[in-house]
C-alpha cells in the first residue's frame, strides 16, 4: 500500500517503491530510542518535582498524574483514528512530534524560570507543609505542557511500531523474519532506556538541576524529531484507508438487519456471487481478505439483499450491505480482543511489583560495599537488564535454531510465546511471596528500631528478573501479536488498544489495592506489620486464573496468515492474487 512512486523512462508505466526493510531501521529505531528517552526521562520521577519544588500536595499532585496517564494512554484512540481515516502514520507521527516537543519545552521553563515556580524552601518547611503554595499561573503552565504532550503521545504512540512494520515486505521470508527481529529490538530499545532514565536521568534531576534534568529529555525530543525526518526519502509510506471503527459498526448493523437471512449453500457460498466483494482501490500492494466461516453469521452482512446495489455495482446504503473486505476485519478485531483482556493482569502485576519493591527496599540492607547504597527506586533496573541482555540472544541465538526443529518463522508460535510469559509472571509472583515472607521473618528474628531487616535488598532482584523474561516474552509477543494478525490500516488502532492496557491495568491495580486494603490487613504503610507476601499470593492466584483463560481462548484461536502472490511481471499485485489462510493455534 505504498503510495510512493518513481518514474521510470518508459511511457505510461510507474514502479512502486519497494519497502526498505532494515535501511529504514536505523532512523525509525533511532527515533524511538530518543522519544522513549525524552518521554520516560521526563516522567520517571515527576511526582518529586511536583511535591519538592512546585510544593504541590501529594494526593493533588497524584491526581495530576493520573490524569495525564490516562489521557497519554487513552487518547492514543483518537490518535489511530486520525491517522487510519485521514492523514497517514508518517504524517500523524510528524505533526504529533511538534506538540510533544513543545509541552517537554513549557515544562522544562516551569524548572528553569523563577517566575514560573515558587520559590525554593528548607527540607524543615517542606516537612511542616511550610513552603509556598504555586501560583494559578504555575499550575496553568504546566498543566499547559500536560496538554501539549499528551496530544503528541496521542499521535505518536499508536503509530510508531506499525510504521516500522510498514517498511517490511510481508510477500518475502526475509521481510517477515525481518518483523520479528524489529519487535525484539523495538522493545529491547525501550528497556535500554529505562535503563539510562532510572539511573542517569533520575540523578541529575535528584542531585544536580531540575532545569538540567528536563532539558536532557528536551534535547532528545528534538534529535528523535531530526531523525525522523532525515530518513524521508527511505521509508514506505502507506495510505490512510479509512476508520476500521466505523466499518466494524457498519458490519454488525448489516448483519442484525439481516438476521433472518438464509446463507447459501456451500456452492453458492463458493461462487461468491451472492455475496458483496468488490475490488480493492489501486493504491500499491494491498492485502485482501477472502470470506471465513468463522463468526458466520457475520457473512450476512455482505449478502446481496435486492434494492442493496446501485447501477454501477456499488452498495446503495452501507448500513444494509457490508464488504466481505469489510466482514474479515471484524472478524480481525473480534479475534484479538479476548487475548488482548489477559494482559490486563499481567500489566498489573508489573506495576504491583515497582510499587512494592521499593517498599520493601526501604527495609532492607541496601549497601554494596560499607559506603555506596542503591536507592530503592532503582532496583527495577533488574526487569529491564534482563529484557536488554536476553532479547537479543533469544533473537539472535535461540530462534535460528528453534526454526530448525519446529519450521516456524518466529521459532515457536506469537501465542505460545505470550503463554510462557504469563507462566512467568505467576512464578514471579510466587517468588515475591517467598523473598518478603524471608525479608519479615528476619525483621521479627532480629528487632532494631528503624525495622531493617538485616537481609540484602539483592534478594529482590529474582523476582525482578523473573518478570523481565515475562515482559521479554508476553509484552513482546503481544506487540507482535496485534502488529501481525490486522491487515495494514488497522495496525494504528491494534497498538493504540496496547497503550489502552496500561491504562486499564493502572486502574485495576488501584482497584485491587483499595480492596484487598479495606478488606484485609496485608498492605499496611509499616510492611513489617502487614502481610504482604499474601498480597503477592493473591495475584498468583488471579494470573493462574488468566493464564488457564489464555489457554481456553487460544486453543481455539485461528490464526490468520496473510499469503500475497503477485504474477504482473510490471511490478503490481493483481488484487485476486491475494490469498488468506486461518489455521488453528497451536499453544
Amino acid at each position: 500500500m505504498a503510495d510512493y512512486e518513481d518514474k521510470s523512462n518508459c511511457v505510461g508505466k510507474t514502479q512502486k517503491k519497494k519497502p526498505g526493510g532494515w535501511k529504514a531501521m536505523p532512523y525509525i529505531l533511532g527515533n524511538e530510542a530518543f522519544a522513549s528517552l525524552a518521554a520516560n526521562g521526563m516522567f520517571a520521577n515527576f511526582l518529586v518535582y511536583l511535591t519538592r519544588e512546585l510544593h504541590i500536595d501529594t494526593i493533588f499532585a497524584g491526581k495530576i498524574l493520573s490524569i495525564w496517564y490516562g489521557l497519554s494512554n487513552f487518547g492514543p484512540l483518537i490518535g489511530a483514528f486520525i491517522s487510519d481515516t485521514y492523514v497517514g502514520r508518517f504524517n500523524t507521527i510528524a505533526f504529533a512530534s511538534v506538540p510533544n516537543l513543545l509541552g517537554m519545552m513549557v515544562v522544562t521553563l516551569t524548572a528553569w524560570l523563577p517566575k514560573l515556580h515558587p520559590p525554593p524552601c528548607t527540607p524543615l518547611q517542606l516537612v511542616h507543609n511550610q513552603c509556598e503554595k504555586p501560583k494559578k499561573i504555575h499550575l496553568l503552565v504546566l498543566l499547559l505542557g500536560f496538554l501539549l504532550m499528551s496530544v503528541g503521545s496521542s499521535g505518536i504512540k499508536p503509530c510508531s511500531v506499525p510504521f516500522g512494520v510498514d517498511q517490511f515486505d510481508l510477500t518475502t521470508i526475509e521481510g517477515r523474519r525481518g518483523i520479528v527481529s524489529f519487535f525484539n529490538w523495538s522493545y529491547t530499545i525501550t528497556s535500554l532506556v529505562f535503563l539510562v532514565t532510572q539511573t542517569v536521568v533520575i540523578y541529575v534531576q535528584d542531585s544536580v538541576s531540575w532545569s538540567l534534568g528536563f532539558g536532557i529529555p528536551t534535547m532528545c525530543m528534538f534529535l528523535a524529531l531530526v531523525m525522523f525526518f532525515v530518513g524521508t526519502r527511505v521509508y514506505v509510506h502507506v495510505e490512510p484507508q479509512g476508520s476500521i471503527l466505523s466499518g466494524v459498526v457498519q458490519v454488525l448493523v448489516a448483519a442484525y438487519r439481516k438476521r433472518k437471512a438464509e446463507i447459501p449453500s456451500c456452492g453458492e457460498e463458493d461462487d461468491g456471487s451472492a455475496f458483496y466483494d468488490p475490488p480493492l482501490k489501486e493504491s500499491g500492494l494491498m492485502i485482501k481478505l477472502p470470506m471465513t466461516n468463522q463468526f458466520r453469521v457475520l457473512n450476512k452482512a455482505a449478502l446481496i439483499m435486492e434494492g442493496e446495489l446501485n447501477p454501477d455495482g456499488s452498495k446503495a446504503n452501507p448500513w444494509r450491505l457490508a464488504s466481505i473486505q469489510q466482514v474479515e476485519e471484524a472478524k480481525c478485531l473480534a479475534r484479538i480482543l479476548p487475548i488482548w483482556t489477559t494482559g490486563f493482569l499481567t500489566l498489573t502485576a508489573i506495576i504491583h511489583l515497582g510499587i512494592f519493591t521499593v517498599l520493601q527496599a526501604l527495609q532492607m540492607d541496601r549497601h554494596l560495599g560499607p559506603r555506596f547504597q542503591i536507592p530503592a527506586g532503582s532496583f527495577s533496573v533488574f526487569s529491564f537488564l534482563t529484557i536488554v541482555l536476553w532479547v537479543p540472544l533469544y533473537d539472535r541465538i535461540i530462534v535460528p535454531a528453534l526454526r530448525k526443529t519446529t519450521h516456524h518463522e518466529g521459532g515457536i508460535t506469537l501465542l505460545q510465546r505470550m503463554g510462557i510469559g504469563l507462566v512467568f509472571c505467576v512464578v514471579s509472583m510466587v517468588v515475591a511471596g517467598f523473598v518478603e515472607k524471608a525479608r519479615r521473618n528476619s525483621t521479627n528474628s532480629n528487632p532494631n528500631p528503624l525495622g531493617i531487616a538485616p537481609m540484602s535488598a539483592m534478594w529482590l532482584a529474582m523476582p525482578l528478573i523473573l518478570m523481565g523474561f515475562c515482559e521479554a516474552f508476553n509484552a513482546i509477543g503481544m506487540v507482535e501479536f496485534f502488529n501481525r494478525q490486522c491487515p495494514e490500516h488497522m495496525r494504528s488502532i491494534s497498538n493504540s488498544l496496547l497503550n489502552c492496557s496500561w491504562g486499564v491495568a493502572s486502574y485495576l491495580s488501584t482497584f485491587i489495592i483499595t480492596v484487598v486494603s479495606r478488606r484485609t490487613s496485608w498492605l499496611m504503610n509499616d510492611l513489617n506489620v502487614g502481610r504482604l507476601e499474601f498480597f503477592y499470593y493473591l495475584i498468583a492466584g488471579l494470573g493462574v486464573l488468566n493464564l488457564g483463560f489464555f489457554f481456553f481462548i487460544a486453543q481455539r484461536y485461528q490464526y490468520t496468515n496473510f499469503k500475497v502472490q503477485d504474477d504482473n511481471h510490471d511490478g503490481y499485485a493483481n488484487n485476486g492474487d491475494v490469498e488468506l489462510a486461518t489455521t488453528k493455534a497451536s499453544v
